[in-house]
């Protein structure tokens, strides 16, 4: 399992309250994870009805920043 899969995982089980999409944005949160791993976790972890279709690009540019925030603070 990979490490992204399994904070996600940890999270889920933690606030079950939490949709998939909050559970993965706090699993890759200041985490500074590739582009490529974001969108393709993604696309596996994130329920369809917890996003618009029409919002993937801005959601997934959203993701990216929260991933890399920590390194935008240490400049």
């Amino acid at each position: 399992m990979k490490s992204l899969e399994r904070r996600f995982k940890n999270i889920s089980a933690r606030k079950i309250d939490l949709s998939s999409f909050l559970c993965f944005s706090e699993a890759i949160k200041g985490q500074r994870f590739s582009r490529q791993t974001i969108h393709r976790w993604f696309y596996k972890l994130v329920d369809k009805e917890d996003y618009l279709k029409s919002e993937v690009r801005g959601v997934l540019e959203h993701l990216e920043n929260l991933s890399n925030k920590l390194e935008d603070n240490k400049k």
